[in-house]
C-alpha cells in the first residue's frame, strides 16, 4: 500500500476538520426553517452535536457472561482505537441526549404546528410517519458490541419523498417529524428487546446506529422548504 504523502495527510486532516462546520451549517439551516429563529437553531445545533456525547442511562442488564465494552462504541468510533475495549457482565441501556431528547423534544414542537393546518396534514404526517417507522423497522439490525445500525440517508429520504406527496404545501415539519419517529421508534424502540440482548457494554437509543438519521432528516427538511 502506497505511503500518505504529506501533503495529501493535510488534506485528509482539513477534511476531517472542515466536514462538521459544513454539516452544522446546513443542519442550522434547516431548523431555521422549521419555524425557529435563527439564534434558537443554531443553539439547537450545537446542543445535539454537544448532547450526542451524554447518555443518560436508564436501567441495567446483568449477563451471565461477559460481553464487549467498549467507551467509544455508543459514537460508532470502537474501530479508531480498539485498545480502550473490554469486557462487562452488564449492558447499560440509556437514551442520547442530542440523538433521541432534542430532536423528539422538537418533533413535537413541529407537530403542534402542523397541528394547525388542519387534519389533511394531521393525517399526512400520521401516515408519513408510520411509513418510515415501519421501513426502518425492517432495515435496522442489531449488531453485538455495538447496538442497532441504520443505514443514515434512508429514513432522510424515505421521509422526504413522503411528505412531498403526502402535504406539499408544508413538507419541511412533516418531513422532520417523520424521519425523527423512523429511526428512534422503528430502528430504537422497537428493537428494544434485541438491544437488551445485544452483546454490549452500553446501548444508546438515538445513539451512533441511529443519529446520522435523525440528523440527516433535518438537513433534508431544510431543502424541501
Amino acid at each position: 500500500m502506497k505511503a500518505m504523502t504529506p501533503l495529501s495527510l493535510l488534506a485528509f486532516l482539513l477534511l476531517v476538520l472542515l466536514l462538521p462546520l459544513l454539516f452544522g451549517g446546513l443542519m442550522a439551516a434547516s431548523l431555521e426553517k422549521l419555524h425557529l429563529a435563527p439564534g434558537t437553531a443554531l443553539l439547537l445545533t450545537l446542543a445535539i452535536f454537544l448532547g450526542s456525547v451524554i447518555n443518560i442511562p436508564l436501567k441495567r442488564i446483568v449477563h451471565s457472561q461477559p460481553v464487549p465494552r467498549h467507551p467509544l462504541a455508543v459514537f460508532g468510533l470502537e474501530r479508531i482505537l480498539p485498545g480502550l475495549g473490554g469486557e462487562s457482565r452488564e449492558t447499560i441501556v440509556a437514551v442520547n441526549l442530542g440523538g433521541c431528547v432534542i430532536p423528539a423534544t422538537l418533533a413535537l414542537y413541529e407537530l403542534l404546528h402542523i397541528a394547525a393546518l388542519g387534519i389533511g396534514a394531521v393525517a399526512g404526517v400520521a401516515t408519513a410517519a408510520v411509513v418510515n417507522i415501519v421501513i426502518c423497522r425492517r432495515i435496522a439490525r442489531p449488531v453485538p458490541g455495538v447496538g442497532i445500525l441504520l443505514p443514515a440517508l434512508v429514513p432522510a429520504l424515505c421521509a422526504a419523498l413522503l411528505a412531498i406527496f403526502l402535504v406539499p404545501h408544508d413538507a419541511a415539519p412533516v418531513s422532520f417529524v417523520a424521519g425523527v419517529a423512523g429511526p428512534l421508534i422503528g430502528a430504537d424502540l422497537l428493537h428494544l428487546r434485541d438491544i437488551e440482548k445485544s452483546a454490549t457494554g452500553i446501548a444508546s437509543i438515538g445513539g451512533a446506529g441511529t443519529f446520522d438519521g435523525i440528523v440527516l432528516s433535518g438537513i433534508v427538511a431544510a431543502y424541501l422548504a
